[in-house]
């Protein structure tokens, strides 16, 4: 299993990002997968995550109405969408997936709101 992520920078306060998630070595279609995101000496802390057809999703309330994640089965990728960013999003974003009981991640990406 591989997740690659991608996207990440330095944008300013109210900017757009849209992070990608490239997996590869497992049946992308058949799980759910999610991103996370975390602050040096903080927890990692769940942003958002979609089913495996892309039927459901779910939000953290701290970026409810601001990010959506949505995926390309046909791409093995999944995406984050961010709008509206506030410094406080600044962190390093993950992609994971849980397969038989074990949790996979990517080595993440740095997103930066700074003006």
């Amino acid at each position: 299993v591989q997740l690659v992520e991608s996207g990440g920078g330095l944008v300013q306060p109210g900017g757009s990002l849209r992070l990608s998630c490239a997996a590869s070595g497992f049946t992308f279609s058949s799980y759910g997968m999610n991103w996370y995101r975390q602050v040096a000496g903080k927890e990692r802390e769940l942003v958002a995550g979609i089913s495996s057809t892309g039927g459901s999703t779910n939000y953290a309330d701290s970026v409810k109405g601001r990010f959506t994640i949505s995926r390309d089965n046909a791409k093995n990728t999944v995406y984050l969408q961010m709008n509206s960013l506030k410094p406080e999003d600044t962190a390093v974003y993950y992609c994971r997936t849980r397969r038989y009981g074990m949790d996979y991640w990517g080595k993440g990406t740095l997103v930066t709101v700074s003006s």
